[in-house]
């Protein structure tokens, strides 16, 4: 079982490329984005939760999120693999996916980090949320509000899983193919 995780900050393109890693390497997708918004499409009572942090613009407690997405890996017994989409994304999230892992005898193999400008992640968000209907995308002092909740507490798992030498800076800018490729590269050789 290969676990991958895939980070980086809000509008590097995560989504779009575990679209194509999952059908390439037959992993299943996990989304903290698309869990959060299953919750909050359904009107969950951790989806309520969720929804007064996301419409601030800032992150959802670790208790939480590590909650949502232990239910979303426990649908998937019979995986190849999980490839993490936007978790974890604090030391804390990390030690619980590392501890409920070992707990059912996997591990992750490596976090992929995809790198991009600031200015230029705003702009593709911004665009995003003209068509998206999501509220964290239509303004650009609560994506930068992300940015900042990014750094501050997810930043730190570079030197967390780099000291696990599992940590891959991949660049995310280019095009989809280009990005794919460099993706590829790292974890054909893990």
């Amino acid at each position: 079982m290969i676990n991958i995780v895939l980070f980086g900050k809000p509008g590097a393109g995560k989504g779009t490329q575990a679209e194509f890693l999952k059908e390439k390497y037959n992993l299943t997708h996990i989304s903290t984005g698309d869990v959060f918004r299953f919750n909050l499409k359904n009107d969950t009572e951790l989806g309520k939760q969720a929804r007064v942090y996301m419409d601030a613009g800032d992150l959802v407690p670790d208790e939480l999120t590590t909650k949502m997405l232990i239910d979303e890996v426990n649908k998937h017994p019979d995986t190849n693999g999980i490839l993490f989409d936007g978790y974890p994304r604090t030391i804390s999230q990390a030690k619980a996916l590392d501890a409920f892992l070992e707990s059912i005898g996997s591990k992750v193999a490596a976090t992929i980090a995809l790198e991009a400008d600031d200015e230029i992640l705003i702009q593709r968000l911004l665009e995003r949320g003209k068509t998206s209907g999501r509220i964290d995308d239509q303004d650009e002092e609560k994506i930068r509000n992300r940015y900042q909740e990014y750094n501050e507490k997810t930043a730190p798992l570079m030197g967390y899983y780099k000291e696990q030498g599992k940590f891959y800076a991949v660049n995310g800018i280019g095009t989809i193919q280009e990005i794919t490729e460099r993706l590829s590269a790292v974890i054909d050789n893990l």
